[in-house]
This record gives structure tokens, C-alpha cells and sequence, in this order.
């Protein structure tokens, strides 16, 4: 069975060019690593996950991403 990753990139903060590239790098090693992938391009602080999103890699620069608010969200 493979393992889900959820990778979350995009963000909407003025470093979102850069979490797209960042997230699409970590898609594509995941990917490599025979691991079963979701992306999640966020646009808003608007976030629904379900139980089964299984690990989350955050990919998200910036406001909302290193900030701490997603993480708090997530616990």
C-alpha cells in the first residue's frame, strides 16, 4: 500500500511563484519515491482537508505558510 502525501503549495503571499516551484520539485521526488501524491495550489487561507490526507508537506513562503497560522490550523 502506498503512502499519501498531501503536498500544499501556492500560498498568497508575494513568494508564491516560488512555493509553486518548491512544491512541484517535492511532487516530483515523492513521486520518484513511489509515494501516492495529492497538490493542494492554495489561493485563499481557505483549507479543507479530510482524514484521509494522510502526512502534509507544506510548501507554502511567506505569509500564512512560515508564519505559523497553517500550522496552528493543522494541529
Amino acid at each position: 500500500m502506498k503512502r499519501k502525501v498531501t503536498v500544499l503549495k501556492g500560498g498568497i503571499s508575494s513568494e508564491r511563484e516560488v512555493s509553486l516551484r518548491t512544491g512541484a520539485a517535492v511532487e516530483k521526488a515523492l513521486r520518484s519515491l513511489d509515494y501516492e501524491v495529492e497538490v493542494l495550489d492554495l489561493t485563499t487561507t481557505e483549507l479543507e482537508l479530510t482524514q484521509e490526507a494522510g502526512t502534509i508537506f507544506i510548501c507554502l513562503h511567506g505569509t500564512f505558510g512560515e508564519d505559523g497560522t497553517l500550522q496552528a490550523w493543522l494541529e
